[in-house]
This record gives structure tokens, C-alpha cells and sequence, in this order.
């Protein structure tokens, strides 16, 4: 007679077999889904441009469409130490571009992957001067039409924009979440992240005192070891590096300089979810210096937050995570790709978005 266990293993082992089987085609499928969703429509070579004596190391990513010339989004990021592509980040939106005919260029900051210098030594005189390098660059490319370079910035490029446009012509300008105000932008998110964490009146008294305090010091131009004593050794983050670059910075004001976008068709985008600028403000100033021009189209995505990244989703960080794997064109609230394409369209045609409020 026999126990049995010999046919038992052998169908323990099938059922092993088939479970690792199993787990690889869904691996693979998944895989499979990932790759295709972070393909793009668009070509992405690496550049280096020249700047004084330093270079920007550059991504130019160009549209397939078999055309010889094409216009350019420049791209000037945020705050924080960004490469060129945002840590993938930005491919959506260039493809976006490419589908509207337009190449983009971005570049690793100062002191990121590799790159030379620091980014926290730049003023935003300094970023403007990169920038307006990056154009004049791109312009001696056969491959770039250079009647139809634009500029593309979010948040902190609130103050580098309206800069570069100062220095040189540009043939558009997209606006993501502009800041106006350094030191008002600061306390508006403060405020706004004490709101959403729920805190304490007195915590929230302790909080706005700290701020008052690092006001002062930066308005008698305190140095980091200062800080640091004021804060009684509790420097929250803060560091050296951080401190000299917002001591350079935190007098940053846009208002004035919008004036050099006057006649630039401008797309203000502008999120329903933002903590971090105060989008009452931005709008309010935007339209007051640029609306007389006619040029200026404001879009708001009510759902979306400072990154214009949907709410529902920037909430979890495994929706997030997952969103950005297995479907980044998603991370983003719905038709904001859609707008910029658009935008691009009519602004390579010579025309405005003006009165799609």
C-alpha cells in the first residue's frame, strides 16, 4: 500500500509552480503597464550650455513629428534641489508640449546630479540670468524656431519669470502656482499648514513669534550662528547653505517686475489646495498689472494642489506612489495638460486664450 504522500508533494509542488508562475506574469504584466505608461511621444537627449564660466547640464526633449524646427518651453523650476526632468515629473507635461509642436528644455540646479556650483548661492537675479542664457543658447539651434521660445515656471519661478522677460523676448509665458510675495508667501503657509494640522491657538502664538523673530534677523542681515542662538540651538531643519540662499532672497517681490510681461500672452494656472502661496494674492496682482494687456488667461483647478497634482491623490502617499508608476499623466488634475497644449497651440499661432475664463 502507499501513504499517499508522494501524490501530495507532487501536487503541493504544481501548486507551487503554478503560484510562482502566477506572481511572475503578474510581475511581468505589471512590468509591462509601467513601461508603457512612462513611454513618451517625444525624443530626450542630453545638452550642455554654456553660462559665463559655467555650464547647465541640460535634457532638450523634441517632438516626433518629422518637423525640422520647432518652438521651445523653457523650463525654470521651484524651490529645492530639482534635475532637469523632476525626477521624471515633468515628461507629461512635455510631452503635452510635443503634442502642440514645441520642444522643452530643462536643466539640473546648480550643485544636482553632478552639476557644477550651488543652488543655494543663486539669487533670483541669478536664476533669471541662467535662463536668459539657456534662450540665447537655444536660438543658435537650427533645430529651434527662435521667434516661438516661451517660458514654463512654478512656484519660486514666480520671481524668475517676469526677470527673464526683462532680459530678453519671449513669445509666451505659463505661470504655475506664482508666488508674489517672499516674506508674505512664508507666513500664508505658516498659517495655512497650522490650519491644516489643526494646531493649538496657543501653539499657533508660538509659531507666528518664531516667524516675527527670523524676520528681524534676516532684516538686520543676522548670520546662520545667530540664527541658530535666536532659536535657542533648535535650527528646525535649517542650515547653513539654506540660510545665506533665503537671507539673498527673502526681499523678493514680483509685482514690479510683471510689468515686462505686458503683451505676452500669459497662462496664470492657479490650484484650489494651495498651502503654500496664496492664490487670492497672485491672481488679484497678476490681473492688476497684466490684465489691461489682454494677454492674461487665468485658469483654476479646484481640485489640485500646489503642484497641481490632484488632491484625492497627493493625500496618500501609496496612491501617490502608485499614480506616478503606473499612470503619471494622472497624477495631474484633470485638463491641465490639455490647457497648456492648447495654450501652446494658440500661442504659436500668433493668438490668446483671452476669454476662456
Amino acid at each position: 500500500m502507499t501513504s499517499g504522500t508522494g501524490p501530495r508533494r507532487r501536487r503541493g509542488l504544481r501548486a507551487a509552480v503554478w503560484s510562482l508562475v502566477t506572481v511572475l506574469v503578474v510581475t511581468a504584466g505589471l512590468t509591462g503597464v509601467a513601461l508603457w505608461q512612462n513611454s513618451y511621444a517625444m525624443d530626450e537627449r542630453r545638452v550642455s550650455i554654456r553660462h559665463g564660466k559655467h555650464t547647465l547640464n541640460g535634457v532638450l526633449s523634441t517632438p516626433r513629428d518629422g518637423r525640422a524646427r520647432h518652438g521651445l518651453v523653457v523650463y525654470v523650476h521651484g524651490d529645492g534641489p530639482l534635475d532637469a526632468t523632476h525626477e521624471g515629473g515633468y515628461r507629461p507635461l512635455w510631452e503635452a508640449n510635443a503634442r502642440a509642436g514645441y520642444a522643452s528644455l530643462s536643466w539640473d540646479k546648480p550643485g544636482v546630479a553632478g552639476a557644477p556650483g550651488d543652488w543655494l548661492d543663486q539669487s533670483m537675479d541669478d536664476r533669471a540670468d541662467e535662463t536668459a542664457a539657456a534662450i540665447a543658447w537655444a536660438r543658435t539651434r537650427p533645430d529651434i524656431d527662435g521667434d516661438r521660445i516661451g517660458l514654463w515656471g512654478a512656484s519660486q519661478a514666480g520671481w524668475v519669470l517676469p526677470k527673464v522677460a526683462a532680459r530678453t523676448s519671449v513669445r509666451f509665458v505659463i505661470a504655475v502656482s506664482p508666488a508674489i510675495n517672499w516674506l508674505r508667501q512664508g507666513r500664508y503657509n505658516l498659517l495655512a499648514e497650522l490650519r491644516a494640522d489643526g494646531a493649538s491657538a496657543s501653539r499657533t502664538k508660538a509659531e507666528i513669534a518664531r516667524s516675527d523673530t527670523i524676520r528681524r534677523l534676516l532684516e538686520r542681515h543676522a548670520t546662520f550662528e545667530e540664527y541658530v542662538r535666536a532659536m535657542r540651538g533648535n535650527a528646525d531643519g535649517m542650515t547653513a547653505g539654506r540660510w545665506r540662499f533665503v537671507s539673498k532672497n527673502h526681499t523678493a517681490d514680483a509685482t514690479r517686475d510683471l510689468r515686462a510681461l505686458h503683451g505676452v500672452p500669459v497662462l496664470l494656472t492657479l490650484a484650489g489646495h494651495d498651502v503654500n502661496v496664496d492664490t487670492a494674492e497672485t491672481e488679484r496682482d497678476y490681473r492688476k498689472v497684466l490684465d489691461a494687456g489682454g494677454a492674461l488667461t487665468v485658469r483654476h483647478y479646484p481640485d489640485a494642489t500646489h503642484s497641481l497634482v490632484k488632491r484625492s491623490v497627493e493625500r496618500s502617499d501609496l496612491m501617490l506612489t502608485l499614480t506616478a508608476v503606473f499612470a503619471p499623466r494622472s497624477l495631474f488634475a484633470d485638463g491641465f495638460l490639455d490647457e497648456q497644449q492648447h495654450f501652446l497651440e494658440e500661442a504659436g499661432s500668433g493668438g490668446n486664450a483671452e476669454g476662456r475664463h
